[in-house]
Formats: C-alpha cells, structure tokens, sequence
C-alpha cells in the first residue's frame, strides 16, 4: 500500500497513453467479435472485393469518425472564434495557422489511433484480405488448366475462401493460394505497424525539438493545462447550478435543498406555458444569450403570483 501513490501519480501523468492503449484493447476485442460473427465471405466472382473491402474498410471510417467526434478538441476548433481584443493584439496570423496546424494533427493523431489498430489487426488476421484479393491470384502458379476460359477462372478462385465450394483436386491449390494471400495480408498489417510507430516516433522527436519549450517545462505546461481543464469544469458546474437555482426559485419560490421553507410559490397557466416546449438559444445582446424558455421567463417578468403557507399544505 505504501507504493500505491507512486503508481497512480505515474499514471496520472500517462492519460493519453492509457487511453489509447484502452482504445486499442478494445478495437482489437471488437475485432475479433466483429470476425467471428458477422464475416462470411460470398465466394462469388465480383463480391468478393467487395464484400471484403467493406469489412476492412468501412469500420476504420467509421472509428476516424468517432474518433474526431469524441475529441473536445475537435468542436472547439470548429466552433472556437477569436475575440475582438485577440485581434487587435495578434497579428501574427502565421502563428495562428501554426497552432490551427497543431490542434488538427493532434486530434488526428488521437482519431487515428482505433483505425490504425483495427486495420493492423485484420491484416495480420487475413480473413477479410484473403477474400477480397483470392480471385485476383495466377492460377497457372499451382497446377491450373491452361484451356480453362478467363470467366472459369475466376469463379474457381472466387471459390478458394469457402473450402467446402473447392473441387478435392484443387484442394493443394486452394491452400496454397490461401497461404500467399495471408503471407501479403500479415507482410502488409506489419508494414503498417512499422510505418505508424516510426511516424509517431519522428513526430514526437521534431516536436520537441522545434518546440521553444525544455522539458520540464513542457510537462509543467501540459500538467497546468490539464488541471486548469478540471478547476474550469468543476466551476463551470457550480456556476451554472447557481445561476439556474436562482431562476427555479423565482419559479417556485424555493431552491431544491433549501430548508425551513415557510411558502411556495404557484405558478400561473401562462407562466407554465411560457416555460414550456422547445428552448433554443435566444439572443439578448450583442454579449449574451438566454439558455432556456425558463431563463428567458426569468428575466422578463417580475417576481408576483399566488404564494402558499407551507402549514396549509400540511393536512
């Protein structure tokens, strides 16, 4: 137990790498599942590269895209304006671009993280390579009929993935087919591994070496960043429960949690349909929004109505 606060401050300054080792455990989990589940490949001349691009392919889009969603980084780079006063004291519009330039990489590097590992993984599985590119193998390599039409061809590789579908005379072709097609599928799931750490490797290295911070100091500035995040968020929450619990009770006459509560407010029919469907953001002034139908009621009508003695509810 004495150990225990070393390990979790050493984990505490190791989120991102935990996290996209999570992100990868789990892409490789939904892999597997997603393999021995859902793949079935049609063994039909012109579906099969299809049908196996699809299963490679499609699910990596997919990933990319969740990736980049799930990324606060991303909504606040599409959304983010600078200020009035940015612009008058910035006029380096270089250095902007720069960091534009460094916030998009760094959400791609973290979108791509669940692709990468998805794709590497299938690669180095094979199924859904194998089926796609089997009828695109020379024939006349293992033993085929030179007489056979270009048509027969392909309907006799299209059938190598599905052992059942193969004459038992091309059975030693069929295997062989099968080994060299996962032979190019695990070389190529491999090559990309290697190619992606390299990748990852340099950037990290030209990083650090372009960046005008030391190394203490970078790791000074990333610890404050993140807990500036947290403070932010935690005040953020308050902030806005107060705010809202200032309009609740001139709605009510009370805020959840208060006690000795001597009255109760009773809202009016127009008050409940004035706070009542849809609420979208309402601009008030050029510098503030109303968040809500109630919000909006809030600071438009004075504080009257029909009030209740709480001992008259008491019965």
């Amino acid at each position: 137990m004495a150990y225990l606060p070393k390990w979790l401050t050493f984990l505490k300054g190791k989120e991102v790498i935990i996290a996209n080792a999570i992100i990868a455990i789990l892409t490789i989990g939904g892999q597997q599942l997603f393999s021995f589940f859902t793949f079935s490949c049609p063994c039909h001349v012109g579906q099969n590269l299809i049908y196996g691009l699809a299963f490679l392919g499609v699910p990596a889009l997919i990933l990319l895209i969740v990736g980049y969603a799930l990324n606060n980084q991303t909504w606040r780079l599409v959304t983010g304006k600078r200020s009035p006063l940015q612009q008058e004291s910035t006029r380096n519009h270089l250095l902007q671009c720069k960091l534009t330039c460094f916030v998009l990489c760094s959400i791609t590097g973290r979108a791509l993280v669940a692709p990468v590992t998805w794709l590497a993984v299938t690669l180095i599985n094979g199924s859904f390579y194998v089926c796609a590119m089997s009828e695109y193998v020379s024939m006349y390599y293992y033993g085929g009929s030179p007489n056979i039409t270009a048509s027969e061809h392909g309907k006799i590789l299209a059938a190598f993935p599905c052992r059942q579908l193969v004459p038992p005379e091309l059975s030693k072709a069929r295997d062989e087919v099968i080994l060299l097609l996962r032979y190019q599928s695990q070389v190529a799931g491999w090559f990309l591994i290697a190619v992606v750490a390299i990748t990852v490797f340099l950037s990290y290295c030209l990083g650090s070496c372009f960046s005008p911070l030391s190394f203490l100091h970078f790791r000074y500035w990333t610890k404050y960043v993140h807990n500036e995040q947290e403070l932010f968020d935690e005040a953020m929450d308050q902030h806005s429960r107060l705010y809202a619990t200032q309009h609740v009770r001139k709605f009510f006459g009370f805020a959840p949690g208060s006690e000795n509560v001597e009255e109760i407010r009773i809202p009016s029919l127009r008050e409940w349909q004035a706070i009542s469907g849809l609420a979208f953001l309402k601009l008030v002034d050029e510098e503030h929004y109303d968040y809500s139908l109630l919000h909006d009621w809030a600071l438009k009508d004075s504080v009257n109505g029909k009030y209740m003695k709480i001992d008259e509810t008491r019965t």
